[in-house]
């Protein structure tokens, strides 16, 4: 048997360094240089406000990342329900005390910037029910009193980020805790029911969202009905992304960006302008970066010896993956537009803290991977 604390000693700084999964660096470290080119065409070719803003956070936040690294798998482990509690605290405080724009109220500001915990708990969730389940035997998953702690605190937060409003991360953060649950081993049944319930209640639920998000599944279901309107933004990001073809019009040449055709270029729609100036191809290989990114979570949830860290590692994969999936449906048109940032290359300082952090977890999980966790 391992023993904690030996293994704990026996990892000198050279035994962290060699451990490091240098692919999954090297990736994150080009999307990000991606990300500030992408910045930069979206300034108009200029160091504007975007591109330093952006530079800045993200060399600070791939530094927290490689720092929270170097972090024992023990901590986080450790610090699950915690750090899951002071991000509900941070939602709550929303709630109260938080910052309004576009009729959200979804930020609190911390001087420096203004956080949007809402990202912060995608992780936050993810990081409780992994602790949850790594101490439940597989064959008590499915008992009943095992199952109403998690639907607790998988639903409030959704709640409190519906009531902000913001209907997409709300489906966001729901989704990455149900991943967790069926990972953990939950039967299908259970989510065949919720899905039945969530169908009958999809009446009442429509009665409660505000005018702009009706307005959004009408505008999915059919954009060119106002044009000019609710549909112009995702009309213009299709032609956009069809004008790129296979080669795109190059760097700092889309006419629908740079003739502010496209709104919100730097934020939820950053990949509509890549894939105008890169065209397909370009846009095959910022998805071949997410695929290597899920890849090598994946691969470290494999590796690492404690079931926490593979619940972890697994469930951030999935979720990762639903969030590039989400935001590229959404700027084609396939999905309705739900406010879901593309993780590192759009503008956000709080979305990027988040999958950093996350991020950073997982790499614990590899440093440590042969750390047993009680």
């Amino acid at each position: 048997m391992f023993q904690p604390r030996s293994i704990q000693s026996s990892l000198s700084l050279k035994d962290k360094l060699i451990s490091i999964d240098y692919v999954l660096v090297f990736s994150i470290l080009v999307l990000g240089i991606v990300s500030m080119f992408a910045m930069y065409s979206t300034d108009g070719g200029e160091f504007k406000y975007h591109t330093e803003s952006h530079i800045i956070r993200f060399f600070v936040f791939f530094i927290m990342f490689l720092t929270l690294s170097f972090v024992q798998i023990r901590f986080w482990h450790s610090t699950s329900y915690l750090i899951y509690f002071f991000f509900l605290i941070l939602l709550l405080g929303v709630k109260y005390f938080g910052i309004t724009s576009s009729g959200s109220q979804r930020w609190i500001s911390l001087y420096f910037m203004n956080l949007q915990p809402s990202e912060l708990m995608k992780i936050g969730l993810i990081l409780f029910l992994a602790k949850y389940y790594h101490r439940i035997p597989i064959e008590s998953v499915n008992r009943l009193k095992y199952l109403f702690l998690p639907i607790f605190v998988l639903i409030f937060p959704v709640l409190l980020v519906i009531m902000q409003p913001d209907l997409g991360t709300s489906i966001l953060i729901a989704a990455g805790g149900l991943v967790v649950a069926w990972l953990a081993g939950v039967r299908v049944k259970f989510f065949a029911y919720s899905l039945l319930l969530f169908i009958s209640l999809l009446p009442i639920a429509i009665s409660f969202l505000k005018p702009y998000q009706k307005a959004r599944i009408l505008t999915f279901l059919n954009p060119e009905k106002d044009p000019l309107g609710a549909g112009y933004q995702i009309i213009q990001s299709k032609i956009a992304i069809g004008s790129g073809g296979l080669f795109g019009k190059g760097f700092l040449n889309g006419s629908q960006s740079y003739l502010d055709y496209l709104p919100e270029k730097h934020t939820d729609f950053i990949f509509t302008l890549f894939s105008e100036e890169f065209g397909f191809f370009g846009s095959i290989f910022i998805l071949s970066l997410y695929a290597l990114i899920v890849s090598r979570i994946i691969k470290i949830g494999n590796t690492t010896r404690s079931n926490f860290g593979k619940l972890y590692c697994y469930s951030f994969a999935t979720a990762f993956f639903i969030y590039v999936v989400v935001n590229m449906g959404m700027v084609l048109g396939l999905l309705p537009i739900v406010g879901s940032p593309l993780p590192i290359l759009s503008y956000g300082g709080s979305s990027m803290m988040a999958i950093m952090l996350g991020l950073g977890i997982v790499m614990s999980c590899k440093i440590y991977k042969d750390t047993p966790v009680n």
